[in-house]
């Protein structure tokens, strides 16, 4: 990942242009966007017994390991425990053995250490101009930890993967990180289906949503009833647990610190695990929904054909039933940002309410990097 300086900050303060300053605000405010939860209670879903049998041992061997190390990218920087990944590619073949062992023994015991669960934060350029000065929320966090924990990751994730493939788990609807889906399988499907729709003679109205901060809210404890009602085995639930518990962060900015500070919630932007364990979360979006629910990562569109009030009344419907999930599993839509868009000449314009507010019309959205209108 190509690293940018970061310019000049506004803050309450005024205009900051230390390297410290700018590290301490901008961690200070990736960190104020966290989601707290009240401890478990009657409320929460049953929790199913984990079932399944992954035969981990199987996953984690020599051979396994080495390719993965042999694979790693040499030009990347290290993680906060310092080890470079050139280091372990180079030695492949002398470390595959030992690691194979520690990681059989970290998925038994459900053991992470401790610099696995430290992140140095990079802020990554995101909207506004780069001139000037700009505001802490332009920039999104990237964590980069550490390079041997992102080996067992990787284990893991193709592990979760494979049961969740075999056992018709993860949503059709869903086309982020997934196998033989993609943002185009995403743009394809849903260009068809509306034009097919517009060539009809019907008309389609579509609402663009947009989760606030979405890797960076998921609540641990909600995250983990998923995982566990979806029947994953109970050491991969317990490492995963603990992969999320007491994490720290620290933001570098042009190679200055800040202090560290807890990671409360969220999936790390920049780890392996993390885009696999937002799908599981967000899996079951789409259930009791009437109308279509397209979606890649957090990117999501609710969609129907509209030839009555009654059809904009369902679409309403289900919207309220996405907003109250939503609210249930602690994750939030930015209203600002979530638009309708009427499609076809007899369309009748209905208009939708999100959290209280009337969504915005717009006569053009950005969709995956393409636009349509």
């Amino acid at each position: 990942m190509k690293q940018e300086g970061v310019g000049t900050l506004l803050s309450l303060g005024g205009k900051l242009v230390e390297n410290g300053e700018k590290a301490e605000i901008l961690n200070s405010y990736f960190s104020s966007v966290y989601t707290s939860e009240e401890p478990a209670n009657e409320g929460f879903p049953f929790i199913m017994p984990s079932s399944s049998n992954l035969a981990t041992d199987a996953w984690v061997t020599r051979e396994e390991i080495q390719k993965r190390l042999e694979h790693v990218k040499v030009n990347k920087g290290p993680g906060p425990d310092g080890i470079h990944p050139r280091v372990l590619n180079e030695l492949s073949d002398v470390i595959a053995k030992p690691l194979c062992i520690i990681f059989q023994d970290l998925l038994r015991s459900g053991m992470v250490p401790r610099d696995w669960r430290i992140a140095n934060v990079v802020p990554l350029f995101k909207k506004g101009m780069r001139t000037g000065c700009s505001q802490p929320e332009n920039y999104r966090p990237v964590s980069l930890t550490s390079v041997v924990g992102k080996i067992l990751e990787g284990v893991i994730r193709d592990m979760v993967l494979e049961y969740i493939v075999v056992h018709n788990t993860i949503s059709l609807c869903q086309h982020g990180f997934m196998r033989n889906r993609s943002c185009q399988t995403n743009l394809v499907a849903f260009y068809q289906e509306v034009s097919r729709n517009l060539d009809a003679g019907m008309a389609v109205d579509v609402i663009y949503l947009d989760f606030a901060k979405a890797f960076d809210t998921v609540p641990h404890r909600r995250l983990m009833i998923k995982l566990r009602n979806i029947g994953l085995e109970h050491n991969i639930c317990n490492w995963i647990e603990n992969w999320l518990k007491d994490r720290l962060q620290r933001v570098v900015v042009n190679g200055t610190f800040s202090n560290s500070t807890s990671v409360v919630s969220g999936v790390p932007q920049g780890s392996v695990l993390g885009p696999l364990l937002f799908n599981l979360f967000i899996n079951d979006l789409e259930v009791g929904i009437e109308s279509t629910v397209s979606i890649f990562a957090d990117d999501t569109k609710l969609y129907k054909t509209i030839s009555s009030m009654q059809d904009a009344a369902t679409l309403q419907s289900d919207l309220t039933k996405l907003e109250s999930r939503a609210a249930n599993w602690k994750i939030r839509f930015n209203v600002v940002k979530c638009k309708v868009i009427h499609f076809g000449r007899n369309n009748i314009n209905a208009n939708y309410l999100l959290n209280g507010s009337l969504l915005g019309e717009s006569l053009m959205e950005k969709d995956l990097g393409f636009f349509f209108f």
